[in-house]
């Protein structure tokens, strides 16, 4: 009979305790046993995910790989044995792998990891923060927080954050420099770009007159792929920058940043969402943890729809802070 979840076990407990005897002790089998079952597994595959030595065992990249994918598998198969059992609520349970951009983590998600935890002690979180682009299932990743358009149909969103975008510096810069009371005062200003992605280097300013939305280019010295480096390049007077205003929020309020040419700011937003590979029945820790940061997220104080929460732009106008649906 296949057994494949059973070797799976095996292999997993193998890894984890990087010997075959102790593994043994553990499932009650013998070395021998533990080793011919994942031999067994290997002939399957047709590649080596084992490296033996007479002390130890190691990991090759494929077997990386599948003991990720296997830890998923059999915590699925807990989940379901739990679903179809005596009808008690599922505890969410297992590995989740969660990828988010450098600005997002540090200011929201890693403050939020002890609380979930707290809430969920049987997850096992495993956290990733970058700027670049992920593909979930090639990254073996359960859920990314991103921004910007849903480009891929097989994937599902929920927004979590909903940021307006605002042009920054810090008051030594514009102590330095002048403050710009007009786009077209930007060509004599360092404006700090993004390298990612080219259109984010052409801000849009809206028209006071006509309502119209145009383009204006930008230059400067310095070019960067993280919100979180452009913040901390505004902070340290390098530069105008235009960003999330998530990135910035607590900066604004401190008065360490200030809001430029918000005459002409167009109001467009960018949106946050916590991405994942839709399924008819997403697994419990997924749940849990989309709707555990929309909870929290929801509850903090950014002045979301706060028409007494504003920020005064030197040039005279007011915008409203960070809006989160």
């Amino acid at each position: 009979m296949d057994n494949r979840a059973g070797e799976m076990e095996v292999f997993v407990t193998a890894a984890d305790l990087q010997s075959f005897s102790a593994a043994g002790r553990r499932l009650r089998l013998s070395p021998s046993a533990v080793s011919k079952l994942v031999t067994r597994i290997e002939d399957r595959l047709g590649t080596r995910l084992l490296v033996r030595s007479t002390r130890m065992i190691t990991l090759t990249p494929e077997g990386e790989i599948y003991l990720a994918r296997a830890r998923r598998v059999l915590a699925e198969i807990t989940e379901i044995e739990q679903i179809v059992s005596s009808g008690r609520k599922v505890v969410p349970r297992g590995p989740l792998r969660v990828n988010a951009s450098l600005g997002f983590g540090e200011r929201y998600l890693l403050p939020l990891v002890q609380d979930f935890l707290a809430l969920y002690p049987n997850v096992e979180l495993d956290i990733s923060l970058t700027d670049g682009v992920i593909g979930l299932i090639e990254e073996k990743t359960d859920i990314a927080i991103r921004s910007g358009a849903m480009n891929d149909s097989a994937l599902k969103a929920r927004k979590l954050l909903e940021s307006r975008r605002v042009i920054v510096a810090s008051p030594s810069y514009l102590d330095t420099h002048g403050i710009p009371k007009h786009p077209n005062e930007l060509a004599s200003h360092n404006c700090l770009r993004f390298n990612f992605q080219r259109r984010l280097n052409e801000w849009p300013f809206r028209d006071a007159s006509s309502a119209d939305v145009y383009r204006v280019p930008i230059s400067g010295n310095t070019l960067v792929n993280s919100g979180l480096i452009m913040r901390r390049l505004c902070l340290s007077g390098s530069g105008l920058g235009r960003v999330g205003q998530f990135h910035v929020q607590q900066d604004l309020e401190a008065g360490s940043l200030v809001a430029v040419l918000e005459d002409f700011n167009p109001g467009d937003n960018e949106l946050i969402h916590a991405v994942y590979a839709g399924h008819e029945h997403l697994a419990a820790r997924v749940r849990a943890f989309i709707d555990f940061l929309a909870d929290r997220l929801v509850s903090e104080d950014v002045g979301r729809n706060d028409p007494d929460s504003q920020i005064t732009d030197v040039s005279g106008s007011a915008a409203s802070l960070l809006t989160i649906g």
